[in-house]
């Protein structure tokens, strides 16, 4: 079984001109489904959660203010969508999502959400298309439920997780190790447990590497036993809001390394998609898909 949730509204809320590359949450079942890496029963559809679960780690009033659409416009530009009640379903139905897939990753070392990665998202306010946070949200429940004591979040999209940073500042059950590229948004970066800035155009070998060297150690000193991934296919160079240069071959073998540790290690991973923005958009799903196709490599 490769657990995933999913869910119709994740591709809906958005208007005509928002809509590309979120068409990718509608391509990438489809994918999946058509060349067997998944198959029906492998999709859940979550619901709403328990706003408690939301609380734990987003201001009340940011919240409420999400929930009533009275967000200020000023707060509401910097999230980049215009506010929906649609929108707002979609984000906490992500995050209900994640919050499942921790229990499947319990029982089947890994889980995926084909959305989510939304660590732009402060415990005040949104930005980049983040509204809230849902693997801080999926963290701190699993922390709040005495279902883990430590936890590791690998975040390899090609920007700063500069909203899980802040949510988890002083936090020391939550080690956030960020690898991204230096010059990218966000142009003030937030400070993580660990931070790898990366130069511009860095390729495969460069950034392997890099991610080799540092990750196997990690897991040593930080001693998770859950991890959540960020597996955002934005480090390829094709990739409009990136600026690195892998190649879809390197973002596998990245995808392949984390995931292979998880499981040499006996550590379960909530994988959540995160960033890809390549123009064409049969490279995003062939390079999203892949993450998939390893998980089913490895854990099946």
């Amino acid at each position: 079984m490769l657990p995933i949730a999913y869910h119709p509204i994740y591709r809906h809320p958005l208007p005509e001109g928002h809509r590309f590359p979120m068409v990718k949450y509608e391509l990438l079942p489809q994918q999946l489904l058509h060349e067997g890496t998944a198959v029906d029963s492998d999709f859940y559809e979550p619901g709403i959660p328990d706003l408690n679960h939301v609380l734990a780690v987003h201001e009340k009033s940011y919240v409420d203010d999400l929930l009533n659409l009275t967000l200020d416009p000023r707060a509401a530009r910097k999230i980049g969508f215009p506010l929906s009640a649609e929108l707002i379903e979609r984000e906490l139905r992500i995050a209900q999502g994640t919050i499942w897939g921790c229990y499947k990753a319990r029982e089947n070392g890994i889980a995926f959400n084909i959305a989510g990665g939304t660590h732009h998202a402060y415990s005040t306010h949104g930005e980049a298309f983040c509204l809230l946070n849902d693997q801080a949200i999926a963290a701190q429940y699993l922390l709040n439920e005495k279902l883990a004591e430590r936890i590791l979040i690998i975040d390899l999209d090609v920007h700063q997780g500069n909203g899980t940073a802040q949510i988890f500042s002083g936090n020391e059950k939550v080690f956030t190790f960020s690898m991204h590229g230096k010059t990218n948004y966000p142009f003030k970066k937030e400070i993580s447990s660990l931070d790898i800035a990366l130069d511009d155009n860095t390729g495969d070998v460069e950034y392997l590497s890099v991610l080799k060297g540092i990750l196997p150690n990690l897991l040593k000193k930080v001693k998770p036993d859950f991890i959540f991934y960020l597996c955002g296919v934005d480090i390829l160079a094709s990739d409009k809001l990136g600026k690195l240069g892998c190649t879809i071959e390197g973002c596998k073998k990245r995808d392949e390394f984390v995931l292979n540790l998880c499981y040499d290690n006996g550590i379960p991973v909530q994988c959540s998609m995160g960033g890809g923005y390549s123009p064409d958009i049969k490279i995003i799903i062939e390079a999203h898909a892949n993450t998939y196709r390893a998980a089913k490599n490895i854990f099946i």
